[in-house]
């Protein structure tokens, strides 16, 4: 069994932020991640409002966090996945479908999963025409018929991003304003090739070997309609990735997001947790890193007890 002074689970903004404070703190640090490092934020395709960076892709800016964290000695391990926690005692256990390893401490930075809509076809047709990733799959659709579902931050970018690929973009929004910032919006309105249909759902997406049409319903008419499309991207919100740190008795909001304090501190002493997984109600790249470096500092003083840590 490999030890170590702390693992992190999850390897999006908040754990390699994390990773980053902790090593460069002195700590041994091993993070785990599922996938590939970087987290959901990758698939952003594109960042305007990160502090250093007035436009940056998703994927190159998690990518220069990973590589920082690697440089300076923090132990990342990919494609591997957490399976179980135990937390209770000092050395604190923690199971993967590839080995069991202990350390001192813990931050849970498993982030969340992108939300689905519980329709018919959206599962049947995961894969050959509907995606949670516009980075990753729009070069499928260029000079296709998308359309996005959805109405924050993600759904407006990825709106964005494909109506310079597709031929035809419609989103809907089962409002009628956007929650997205207003630049965004102001930017995906001046699309000529972009139409946005409020308060409107889908129903059904439908097809053969792949996606052909979506059923959609507009609550204010009642009208139903079936739109021809050949891709569509869900952007709906997402869900926390907490259920292995509540089986582990970590405890969880009404809604399954990690309850924490101002200092990253879980009910278990020495369990930390960061970014969109915890109950923080802005989720942001910037408040993940910012939680991470709390929580690893955090950390640091759980482990190495400085003389100027207080643990109440």
């Amino acid at each position: 069994m490999e030890e170590f002074d702390l693992i992190i689970i999850g390897a999006g903004p908040a754990g390699l932020a994390a990773g980053i404070y902790a090593v460069r703190s002195g700590l041994k640090a091993l993070v785990i991640e599922e996938k590939i490092a970087g987290g959901t934020a990758g698939d952003a395709p594109i960042i305007e409002n990160y502090p250093g960076f007035e436009r940056i892709s998703g994927a190159e800016l998690v990518q220069k966090f990973a590589s920082q964290c690697r440089n300076l000695g923090a132990v990342i391990h990919e494609f591997e996945k957490a399976v179980s926690l135990d937390l209770k005692g000092e050395k604190k256990l923690v199971k993967t479908d590839k080995g069991v390893y202990e350390a001192k401490a813990v931050i849970i930075a498993s982030g969340t999963s992108y939300a689905e809509l519980g329709v018919p076809g959206e599962k049947e047709f995961k894969g050959r025409g509907v995606s949670h990733c516009g980075i990753c799959d729009g070069p499928l659709f260029k000079g296709k018929r998308v359309l996005i579902v959805g109405g924050g931050n993600s759904a407006v970018s990825t709106a964005l991003y494909l109506a310079e690929l597709a031929s035809e973009v419609k989103v809907v929004h089962r409002r009628e304003t956007f929650r997205a910032e207003e630049a965004r919006v102001k930017a995906l309105l001046e699309k000529g090739n972009v139409e946005v249909l409020w308060n409107t759902e889908v129903r059904e997406i439908r097809g053969g070997k792949i996606v052909e049409e979506a059923v959609i319903y507009n609550s204010r008419t009642g009208e139903v309609k079936v739109l021809p499309v050949d891709g569509v991207f869900i952007q709906v919100g997402e869900a926390p990735n907490s259920k292995l740190a509540k089986e582990a008795s970590v405890e969880v909001d009404e809604h399954g997001y990690i309850v924490v304090d101002i200092r990253q501190r879980t009910n278990i002493s020495g369990v930390y947790a960061a970014g969109d997984v915890t109950n923080y109600p802005v989720k942001q790249v910037g408040t993940a890193v910012g939680q991470g470096i709390t929580a690893a500092l955090e950390a640091y003083g759980y482990v190495r007890k400085p003389y100027h840590y207080k643990s109440l």
